[in-house]
């Protein structure tokens, strides 16, 4: 059922063009370079190292690796990272 009204949900921003991460509650990732990363809809973080963050999606957590990473600004869905960044990985 959660399957079908995700299609469903899907379907209907896509006829009202109206932009995916933000009816389907969808992680926005905005890279500048490798020194700052921004991500939209978050639901917290989960590890924070100077090396390594994992911050908590709707689904899954995505994880950064890097060197001296530094949470800029944190916001209830917003987090702005800074620091040398290496890789970028999602989880389910």
């Amino acid at each position: 059922m959660a399957k079908q009204r995700e299609a469903l949900t899907k379907v209907v921003a896509e006829f009202l063009d109206i932009p995916k991460d933000l009816v389907l509650d969808l992680p926005k990732i905005t890279i500048i370079g490798r020194n700052e990363v921004y991500l939209e809809n978050h639901r917290g973080i989960i590890e924070y190292l100077p090396h390594r963050l994992r911050i908590n999606l709707s689904r899954g957590f995505v994880e950064i690796e890097g060197r001296d990473l530094e949470i800029k600004a944190l916001m209830a869905d917003e987090i702005s990272i800074n620091g040398q960044v290496n890789s970028i990985k999602y989880h389910d």
